[in-house]
Order: C-alpha cells, then structure tokens, then sequence
C-alpha cells in the first residue's frame, strides 16, 4: 500500500486544491456583489444574511486552505463539508444571474425559476 500513497496525495492535489480554489474565487465575487449593490429582490435582511453566510463559508475555505497548504496537500476534506459550501455557491449564483438580468433590462417575468435565500442547515 505505501506505493499508492504518493499516487493518492497527488491526486487529492489535483482535485482539491483547484476545487478550493473555486470557492475561494466564488465567494469572494459574492460578497463583492452583496456587500456594493443593493439587490432589489432580496429584502435588506436576506442579502445581509446571505453575505454573512458567504462570510462564514470562506473563513472556512481559507482554513481548509491553510490546513491543507501546511500539510502539503496530505489532509483532505470530508465531502460532508464541501456539500453546503457548493450548494451556497450555486444559491449566489442564482441571485447573481438573477440580479444581472434585472440589471439589463430584462422584466422580472422574463426571468425563470426561483431563488431560494433561506439559510441551509
């Protein structure tokens, strides 16, 4: 078994580093946006809860960073962890879709689907 532990680090690398990465990116443009423009369809309370969430989400990826830098890529993260992380990117994503296409012009009744903003447990 020890000949697959270099095998598996470096595919832990591969996949996890670029992955962290992502969010990192993501979160970071979220909070931009919910912290400098004011989202008409968001209440004032729900894009302050919804940048704290990201707040809270990229203290985390920047931990799982740094634990995962100062190990050189040898400690993982549990895929547990990664589920709320990928799925509060993809609510940011909506709103942030959602807030462009108001943003040029669109009508609100052009614009499919429903943005869900309520904290995930």
């Amino acid at each position: 078994m020890p000949q697959s532990q270099p095998h598996e680090q470096d595919l832990l690398k591969s996949i996890l580093q670029p992955l962290l990465d992502d969010f990192q990116y993501w979160f970071s443009r979220s909070h931009s946006l919910l912290e400098s423009e004011e989202i008409s369809f968001l209440s004032r309370q729900q894009q302050r809860d919804l940048l704290e969430r990201v707040k809270t989400a990229q203290r985390e990826v920047n931990a799982a960073v740094t634990l995962f830098q100062a190990t050189d890529g040898q400690v993982g993260i549990e895929p547990a962890t990664l589920v709320p992380w990928h799925r509060l990117v993809n609510e940011c994503w909506q709103v942030g879709m959602r807030w462009r296409s108001l943003k040029s012009g669109e009508s609100e009744s052009e614009i499919s689907g429903n943005v869900n903003i309520e904290p995930r447990e």
